[in-house]
């Protein structure tokens, strides 16, 4: 999937985090990514801070509202995550406004929504936070 960084706004050196991955997931997306970074993803159990969180979910994965406040957990401070999830009619799909209800909950906001694929993917920051210029 040629582009899906760069529909993201992931820039070669930033620091990116992937959560949620499984078999059903787009894995060109994740590769186009990598190949942005010109690294790979950081491992999961890190302490280090990252610019983005890639969280895979779906509507069988559990509480929406856990799984990003645990995905906000190793974001810097202006780092954002982007959600993606089956786009709809596919199994595992969320409900309307599911997503910015538990974004809401979760101190977050959707700032933007991208189409990839069979996946949507939805971009949450943090509450308050205002790109500098």
């Amino acid at each position: 999937m040629t582009g899906s960084a760069a529909k993201l706004g992931i820039k070669e050196g930033q620091i990116a985090l992937e959560l949620g991955w499984d078999e059903d997931c787009d894995s060109t997306i994740s590769e186009s990514i990598e190949d942005v970074l010109g690294d790979d993803f950081l491992d999961e159990e890190t302490d280090e801070l990252c610019d983005v969180v890639l969280l895979w979910w779906r509507a069988e994965d559990g509480d929406l509202v856990d799984g990003l406040v645990d995905a906000t957990r190793p974001l810097g401070d202006s780092g954002r995550i982007w959600l993606m999830t089956p786009g709809a009619g596919k199994p595992g799909n969320l409900e309307p406004g599911e997503i910015s209800e538990s974004a809401q909950l979760a101190g977050l906001v959707q700032t933007k929504a991208e189409r990839l694929g069979e996946w949507q993917g939805s971009c949450l920051v943090a509450r308050g936070y205002t790109k500098k210029p």
